[in-house]
């Protein structure tokens, strides 16, 4: 998998409604609001990667990771774009958005407040990919080594405190897909 597999996996999952919704609040066109869709997801995939590798963040890393590894209960992936199964990853994320929201501004030109607003609007989108793909992982889906569940250890639990940076940079890795792409 790579990096541009989730990014479509959002844009897939982010549909052409949502896509002109954001197109219309950035003042473009659909494939305009595709390249900030695409920045923004690789933005916050590669602070995901960066905050699981510094120590002081690493384990609250971990714990979302593991949240939305977790099966959601029945029906709940659908509601509220799957932030019920990842709100802790959601928490994550909003942290990071603020980062994102500022290096896809300047890359763009586009007012950091406006791209903050999409990320908002991607959030949530983001986490209901990553839960599927931890499903699809639990499934025997995922060829990258699979999610804590399916590498040891109780369904759902986090990796041990003592895991190495390098089992969740593969756990993320699985997640995530390749390298994060360079602007």
């Amino acid at each position: 998998m790579s990096d541009d597999s989730f990014q479509q996996d959002v844009l897939n999952e982010l549909g052409d409604d949502r896509l002109t919704e954001i197109a219309g609040l950035l003042g473009t066109d659909a494939a305009g609001a595709t390249t900030v869709v695409d920045s923004s997801v690789s933005e916050l995939s590669g602070g995901l990667r960066e905050a699981a590798a510094t120590p002081d963040q690493a384990e609250e890393v971990r714990q979302a990771v593991a949240e939305v590894s977790e099966p959601p209960l029945e029906g709940v992936a659908t509601l509220g774009g799957g932030l019920l199964g990842g709100g802790l990853m959601a928490s994550v994320l909003s942290r990071l958005a603020r980062p994102a929201a500022t290096a896809v501004a300047k890359r763009t030109g586009l007012p950091v407040a406006t791209v903050s607003r999409v990320l908002e609007l991607l959030i949530p989108v983001v986490v209901t990919v990553l839960t599927k793909r931890a499903a699809r992982g639990r499934s025997g889906g995922a060829a990258s080594g699979g999610t804590p569940a399916t590498r040891g250890g109780a369904p759902g639990a986090a990796p041990s405190p003592g895991a190495s940076g390098s089992g969740m940079g593969e756990v993320l890795g699985g997640l995530l897909g390749g390298e994060p792409k360079k602007h």
